[in-house]
């Protein structure tokens, strides 16, 4: 008995959502790690799903021994003594706080780019399930190519110098 218009505002009211966190290089992208509902992303959370079930096999197998950098955003869960200490332990290319800036979105490729690229993809969408979404994330994250992996890597080297050129202001106006 709703007229169409009213169904589909009533869909998007309260859309389905995940928490998810995924990885990227110029070379190749992370598995989708999604979160379950209700679970926090405390120092053990992060430790245990993210660092050692999911990133530490990925780059092991994608970095063959090879050197590779984390940079990450320094959410409170990742910058805990304990979780300093696994990365030391097992990750030992990481950017520690003092060389990177926490809250730097505009400095990190997924970020600036990736989420937003992602989310575009799958925009406009309506899913029936939190299982649909996530199937519709896995499909979308499979499509984006290492081309523009490469490219948005690629452009972290200018963000970075055009962020000193206006001292850490708004740099994007230079880019």
């Amino acid at each position: 008995s709703m007229s169409p218009k009213r169904r589909l505002a009533h869909n998007r009211l309260f859309p389905k959502s995940v928490m998810v966190w995924a990885g990227i290089t110029a070379t190749g992208k992370t598995p989708l790690v999604f979160i379950e509902r209700n679970v926090k992303i405390n120092s053990e959370v992060y430790q245990k799903i993210v660092l050692m079930d999911n990133l530490l096999p990925w780059v092991t197998q994608h970095f063959a021994g090879g050197p590779f950098i984390l940079q990450q955003d320094w959410a409170p869960s990742h910058g805990s003594r304990s979780t300093l200490a696994v990365l030391e332990a097992h990750i030992p290319g990481f950017l520690d706080k003092n060389l990177w800036p926490a809250s730097s979105p505009d400095l990190n490729p997924m970020d600036f780019s990736v989420w937003g690229m992602l989310e575009g993809k799958i925009a406009g969408k309506v899913f029936a399930t939190v299982d649909d979404l996530k199937a519709a994330l896995e499909v979308a994250w499979a499509s984006i190519d290492d081309g523009y992996l490469r490219r948005t890597v690629n452009s972290v080297k200018k963000r970075l110098r055009a962020c000193v050129k206006a001292r850490g202001s708004n740099f994007e106006i230079l880019l």
